[in-house]
């Protein structure tokens, strides 16, 4: 059975931002930008978007 590849939480974002706001977004923009690989992701559980990476970061 095939298993997920660890990823590492960077951030957490509320689902509910005003319209226009992507502040998960510019986060993970910025993140990437210091050449870390960050993608956006949605929680359903928890209704938030979190900001992750599969690099291990301390």
């Amino acid at each position: 059975m095939p298993t997920q590849p660890q990823r590492t939480i960077l951030e957490r974002f509320p689902a509910g931002s005003p319209r226009g706001s992507w502040p998960a977004e510019e986060y993970a923009a910025a993140k990437r930008a210091q050449g870390t690989d960050a993608q956006v992701v949605m929680d359903l559980s928890s209704d938030q978007f979190l900001v992750v990476t599969h690099t291990i970061t301390e």
